[in-house]
């Protein structure tokens, strides 16, 4: 019984170094993947310039700054660029990218912030978007169907709709799975040593209730024409 547990002390005990040694091994080589956006470094710091197109299609933009909530919550190396585009019948569109640097805390779930602000997620669904870049992708992303009750401005209630899109994206890797993208920054952290910059892209557009499925078919037009302007090709099969 004393050899079984002397046993079981050593396994706990090369275990645990292995681990130490793994973790430091990754803490001294560690370096920052290529990100999977069209953007260039800010010198002097590992932050980026993320170029998102100043209009696409028939929409006009204005820059969108970073929100001072969204300043003091995200990591101080995160790169963020934001720009509201709006067709010449009036329906807008929030166009958002946040990118990490060495802290993937940055990239976060969708679930805890649009309930955060008072959505209510109604119905989700997945979208898949022709790209035509070179070379021709797929993208894939998820479209939420949202809504809440607001006072107008008489003081009434009233229930205004909303559409969210939005994906991960790192050099080469797209997914609107946050657990697969988890998973994949994990495997290529094992593996090449290399912490990819994942990416948070996403788009906002409110609407009448009972016609999100007419915004999400001109979120998915936008998207088709707006995404090869900021975002690298994906090399798929």
């Amino acid at each position: 019984m004393n050899n079984k547990k002397t046993v079981m002390l050593v396994v706990t005990l090369v275990m645990m170094a292995g681990t130490a040694a793994a973790l430091t091994w990754l803490r001294t080589n560690q370096k920052l993947g290529t990100p999977g956006l069209k953007a260039t470094p800010v010198p002097g710091s590992v932050m980026m310039d993320i170029h998102l197109p100043v209009s696409v299609l028939d929409f006009a933009s204005t820059n969108a700054p970073e929100p001072e909530t969204v300043l003091g919550y995200l990591p101080k190396d995160t790169s963020y660029a934001g720009r509201i585009y709006q067709a010449p019948d009036g329906f807008r569109i929030q166009s958002t990218a946040i990118l990490m640097g060495a802290d993937r805390t940055s990239i976060h779930r969708p679930d805890f912030c649009l309930p955060g602000q008072g959505w209510s997620i109604d119905e989700k669904q997945a979208l898949d978007i022709p790209i035509n870049d070179q070379p021709p992708y797929h993208l894939e992303a998820a479209a939420w169907k949202i809504s809440q009750f607001m006072k107008n401005s008489e003081g009434q209630k009233v229930k205004v709709a909303g559409v969210y899109v939005y994906w991960y994206v790192a050099n080469n890797e797209e997914t609107p799975d946050h657990d697969k993208m988890i998973k994949w920054l994990t495997l290529d952290l094992l593996r090449t040593g290399a912490l990819q910059r994942w990416a948070y892209i996403s788009y906002f557009a409110l609407c009448r209730p009972g016609q999100e499925d007419m915004a999400i078919d001109r979120m998915k037009m936008f998207i088709a024409a707006q995404a090869p302007e900021f975002q690298l090709p994906l090399k798929q099969n």
